[in-house]
């Protein structure tokens, strides 16, 4: 794997895109059992790992290719609630984190397309 930042930029949105699809799946899962009395609420565990990344860019200034490869979103169970039962699913809230995640997977396609055109233009040398 290459290390230069187009490296990092497309490793980057590229775990963004499966943390935005892997969002969209729970949000899914937890309006179609909202109704299940002993159904847990689904979340993505993305954010909270991107510490590492956070802290070497802080760091170092930088982040490498590295350091996010060992970031992998996934499905995790909400924590229960102080008396240990589910938390209750929210369709209001869910809807619009849904509609929230869909702008959020737009605008990050649009980075992505837009990542590599710069980068097809610098293959070409500006030539078309």
């Amino acid at each position: 794997m290459t290390s230069g930042i187009e490296a990092v930029t497309t490793a980057a949105l590229g775990l963004a895109l499966d943390a935005a699809s892997l969002r969209q799946q729970a949000i899914a899962a937890n309006i179609a059992n909202a109704s299940a009395e002993t159904y847990q609420p689904l979340e993505v565990s993305f954010d909270a790992q991107l510490g590492a990344a956070r802290e070497s860019l802080a760091s170092q200034g930088s982040i490498d290719p590295a350091t996010l490869a060992e970031v992998r979103p996934e499905l995790v169970p909400v924590a229960p609630d102080e008396a240990g039962l589910p938390p209750k699913v929210m369709l209001d809230l869910e809807v619009a984190a849904m509609a929230r995640n869909g702008v959020q997977y737009q605008a990050l396609l649009k980075g992505l397309a837009r990542h590599f055109s710069i980068l097809s233009s610098a293959i070409s040398e500006g030539k078309r």
